[in-house]
């Protein structure tokens, strides 16, 4: 099989309707509008209704992104949907499938968290480039109110609801320039969305855990050190694998955590802030959601062009952190 290129051609994104500002936030928690903007920029987040799934947000990006890039669902090979919290521990991807009418493609789900995005990017390269599939789509997209603890202000203040989508296409030349990724459980405990559960006797000697899972839990000050470090790192070698220089990228868009740590990974790479994207200030963390979620809206103003080259990154729960390097468009 011929080796192949692969095009990103289309984007699109979906938000809840329901805001929920700084302000509101501080009737339910002990906090203040200027607390949690000068220390993570985020000013407002989108809130998932109970009526609103996961199926649906991610439904409504896709069909987008489908639209933008001038293929029909039918033409789709593969759907790969980066969450974090399905609306269905078997899975939502299929539920996706189906609500598109994507009646030719194969589904599954992708788990990496707040890297989700760009470890789904590379995925869906390796089966494009391989010759087995032409058409994909990649969503990246998360319903993280779910599963936060509201009385919990170190938490409660930075997540968003949301979803993003891609969609991937075999082209003569390959514009996925380079990529990296990288893993380290060793300091999973610092992020997690853990399962508890309390020992249940089914018959004597015979015991099974019954439970669910516990709110998000997180060590902010290890998970900022470790942003700031290894994102600049992560990049530089997806640079180098690219044969690119830092000077050549034409927009930063990293994982919407924290402005700071955007700010930060911008100062350390010697990139101004005319090139970095962010729209963390109405959104919030909406973790795997969030590098498309931006990517839209900055091909949708008409800042993202076609041949721009992105340097994109991830990172987050795992602890997992990736980048990869991209030409927008044909």
């Amino acid at each position: 099989m011929q080796n192949l290129g692969i095009a990103i051609t289309g984007s699109g994104s979906a938000v809840p309707a329901t805001s929920l500002h700084n302000q509101t936030l501080s009737e339910l928690v002990e906090t203040s509008d200027e607390w949690i903007t000068t220390r993570t920029g985020i000013r407002q987040r989108r809130l998932a209704l109970p009526s609103e799934s996961l199926s649906v947000l991610a439904t409504a990006a896709s069909s987008k992104a489908i639209a933008a890039s001038g293929i029909k669902p039918e033409d789709l090979d593969l759907i790969l949907l980066a969450t974090s919290t399905p609306d269905d521990l078997f899975g939502s991807a299929c539920q996706v499938q189906a609500q598109l009418g994507a009646t030719n493609a194969v589904a599954f789900d992708l788990t990496a968290a707040c890297s989700g995005f760009v470890f789904g990017l590379v995925t869906a390269a390796q089966y494009i480039r391989t010759g087995v599939y032409k058409n994909v789509l990649l969503i990246g997209a998360d319903i993280l109110s779910r599963w936060v603890d509201w009385q919990d202000r170190r938490t409660c203040v930075l997540f968003g609801d949301g979803a993003g989508a891609v969609v991937l296409q075999a082209d003569k030349s390959d514009r996925l320039l380079g990529f990296a990724l990288k893993s380290d459980g060793t300091q999973n405990h610092h992020l997690n969305l853990a399962y508890a559960g309390t020992s249940q006797e089914l018959l004597s000697g015979v015991n099974i855990t019954k439970g669910t899972y516990q709110p998000i839990t997180m060590n902010g000050k290890e998970v900022y050190r470790f942003a700031v470090q290894k994102v600049p790192e992560i990049i530089d070698k997806a640079l180098f694998q690219a044969n690119l220089s830092v000077d050549q990228i034409d927009w930063l868009l990293l994982h919407q955590a924290n402005q700071r740590i955007i700010d930060a990974v911008a100062q350390r790479l010697n990139i101004p802030e005319h090139k970095v994207i962010s729209n963390l200030a109405q959104y919030g963390n909406t973790s795997a959601a969030s590098i498309p979620l931006a990517l839209d809206e900055a091909v949708r103003q008409g800042k993202i062009k076609p041949n721009d080259i992105v340097a994109a990154s991830g990172f987050g729960a795992g602890l997992t952190w990736g980048a990869a390097i991209f030409k927008w468009g044909r």
